[in-house]
């Protein structure tokens, strides 16, 4: 059973690089490379909030060291925020950033030109 504890702790460790760094990568290269505007907003946006994640760890890790599951918590939102199954960083993208950005200022609002 110790051997299997270790097996998946290795595993836990290489899954957070892999998920959070090495596929966003590959991904955001990809969306360059590619003629769609959408997966370069999605990638965009993951870049965004994973900066800020990154930054709020920064700030708060004194207190995150006492939460156990944190890095758990932390692979399996950025899971969600990565697989393009559930595009998870253009939506918190679109309803959190966006409005917040717009709300204090930061971005103004698109004008929609009326054509005759």
């Amino acid at each position: 059973m110790t051997k299997f504890w270790t097996f998946l702790s290795a595993l836990h460790s290489i899954a957070g690089p892999v998920v959070m760094l090495l596929y966003p990568l590959y991904a955001s290269v990809l969306a360059i490379e590619s003629p769609s505007k959408a997966d370069d907003e999605q990638w965009l946006a993951y870049w965004i909030l994973y900066s800020f994640l990154t930054l709020s760890e920064l700030i708060l890790q004194s207190l995150l060291e006492w939460i156990p599951i944190w890095y758990t918590a932390k692979l399996m939102l950025v899971a969600w925020l990565v697989l393009p199954q559930f595009r998870g960083a253009a939506f918190i993208y679109n309803r959190v950033v966006r409005e917040q950005f717009r709300k204090y200022g930061i971005l103004k609002p698109k004008v929609q030109h009326q054509t005759e």
